[in-house]
């Protein structure tokens, strides 16, 4: 495994481009759950980011310095909360990325509403996820089962620690 690495991200609108690649994406397992429907079907069905409207209101696209899809996030907005949903192409997990990629999406979500607390949630195995975000400024705040595709499953809600931002 590389060194961990700081790259400067940029936050950019998701273009049906980036949308088409993520599809194409996939992830070893355990992380194979993370992956996501045909970009044809995704359209046809008109779900996540196979829905103009919505890909526009909440999903970015994370790019490196030269314009490299990086990964993506999701806005979901809650009543006085930003959750997150992220992921990151699949090559490039486990290189040390993962702090400045998800210091970069906070910034934006922070952006688009200074005074949301900002939130997550994963699968509670997930530990190379959780040690990323941790590392990025966010802690545990409650643990939790939910509805997945394969039954009932407990899950971490992390809330990032917003006197990191004030700090800077």
């Amino acid at each position: 495994m590389q060194p961990a690495c700081v790259l400067p991200f940029s936050v950019v609108s998701m273009s049906t481009e980036h949308a088409a690649l993520i599809c194409n994406w996939h992830y070893d397992p355990p992380y194979n759950i993370y992956g996501w429907l045909p970009w044809e079907q995704m359209q046809q069905l008109g779900i996540e980011f196979g829905d103009p409207q919505l890909r526009e209101q909440q999903y970015v696209s994370i790019l490196d310095a030269t314009g490299e899809l990086y990964g993506f996030a999701q806005f979901f907005p809650l009543t006085g909360t930003i959750r997150l949903g992220v992921g990151m192409r699949p090559d490039l997990c486990g290189y040390g990325y993962g702090e400045s990629f998800m210091r970069a999406i906070t910034e934006a979500a922070i952006a688009r509403n200074p005074a949301a607390e900002i939130d997550l949630e994963v699968l509670t195995w997930n530990q190379r996820a959780i040690r990323t975000y941790q590392k990025a400024g966010f802690h545990i705040t409650d643990t939790y089962s939910r509805r997945t595709p394969d039954g009932m499953k407990p899950f971490y809600c992390m809330v990032y620690d917003t006197t990191l931002t004030e700090q800077s």
